[in-house]
């Protein structure tokens, strides 16, 4: 169960750190309130997992999924450039998450 969590917790992380495009310098409410919701949802999550996770393991993969996810929204949402460099670097990102979770 901490796994899942930590997979929603990423999720959320995710979900907030785009909702922070859309608030237009904290002046649209609605988009406001729903990453304000995701943001605590997700430390709260974070938190969950950390019951049974080792810190260094549960934080690393959390910020692993947020940053490789947040990538891919910036790519998808935003016309973020996707390039060979970038795709190897979140490449390398998803093998440490891999990683830190067989470990």
């Amino acid at each position: 169960m901490p796994w899942i969590y930590l997979l929603l917790a990423g999720l959320l992380e995710i979900g907030w750190a785009v909702g922070l495009k859309y608030v237009d310098g904290l002046s649209r409410p609605i988009p406001l309130v729903l990453t304000g919701a995701a943001m605590v949802g997700s430390v709260v999550l974070l938190g969950m997992a950390m019951r049974s996770l080792p810190l260094g393991t549960a934080y690393a993969v959390w910020t692993g999924i947020g940053s490789v996810g947040t990538v891919i929204a910036g790519i998808i949402l935003f016309a973020e450039p996707a390039d060979a460099l970038r795709l190897g670097c979140i490449a390398l990102i998803v093998a440490g998450i891999a990683g830190l979770k067989l470990a």
